[in-house]
């Protein structure tokens, strides 16, 4: 089994060249070269995206979503999540995800909006990155909680009422079963801009709203403005998540391999 990129791609060509049964799972929207060039011998491709025989042999293609981290997401919750991080358990809040080292644009986007935000009567849980953290921790004040790093993501899932983050495959899968309203800000420094395409294959549902980089001063509070003070909104963006999350994926590619076995 592989998932593309360099480390996978020898290996499964070997293995193809043995006779031996291969599967690739391909997480994003858009597949890098290994997996594209894999998918002509492979007996399976498990995807996580509608559409996806625009690259791969239909018969192939297993629709398993991505695996994910067990989820424990209860709206009674919200209010102890809330607590958890020191914020007002009454109080709408946005929920910022920067990945583990951070991501320097959204960042700096956050810092310079925070009044914005506020005004909107939203409390702020940024998770900055543990390689930004020293530059933005003096931002937190009492309605702005900074974090470099978030151990307990069903806290911080449970304690969002809106949510900012890239758009990596995995944080997408994620955010599917999660089903808060979402604004997505993909980076544009990754191989084949694949986070864009995964981000436009949720907004074509009406599952996120996208915002480019570039794009973030002329757009941002607008976009942003319309889905927090937009109720129904936010509802349809939420069903249209959910409708798309995955949440047996690792058992539905297992027995995919057991199956080939």
């Amino acid at each position: 089994m592989g998932t593309g990129g360099f480390a996978s791609g020898p290996v499964l060509q070997v293995a193809q060249w043995l006779g031996l049964p291969t599967l690739i799972q391909e997480q994003n929207s858009y597949p890098g070269i290994t997996n594209r060039l894999l998918s002509k011998k492979v007996d399976s491709i498990c995807v996580a995206f509608e559409g996806m025989d625009r690259f791969f042999p239909l018969h192939k293609i297993k629709m398993t979503g991505n695996p994910i981290r067990s989820m424990d997401l209860n709206v009674n919750s919200s209010k102890d999540a809330k607590q958890f991080f020191g914020l007002d358990k009454n109080k709408k809040t946005l929920a910022i995800i920067g990945g583990s080292l951070g991501a320097k644009k959204i960042n700096e986007l956050i810092a310079s909006k925070i009044e914005f935000i506020k005004h909107l009567d939203l409390q702020i849980l940024w998770q900055c990155g543990e390689l930004y953290y020293e530059e933005f921790k003096n931002k937190a004040e009492e309605s702005v909680v900074i974090q470099p790093f978030v151990y307990d993501m069903n806290q911080f899932y449970n304690a969002a009422d809106f949510i900012i983050s890239r758009a990596g495959a995995g944080s997408l899968s994620e955010l599917c079963s999660v089903g808060k309203p979402l604004i997505l800000i993909p980076s544009p420094n990754v191989t084949a801009n694949h986070q864009f395409h995964n981000a436009d294959a949720l907004a074509r549902k009406g599952a996120a709203m996208v915002i480019k980089e570039n794009e973030l001063p002329a757009q941002f509070e607008t976009v942003f403005t319309s889905l927090v003070t937009d109720n129904v909104a936010q509802e349809k963006m939420s069903l249209a998540l959910k409708s798309l999350a995955k949440t047996d994926a690792s058992k539905a590619i297992v027995n995919e391999m057991i199956a080939l076995l």
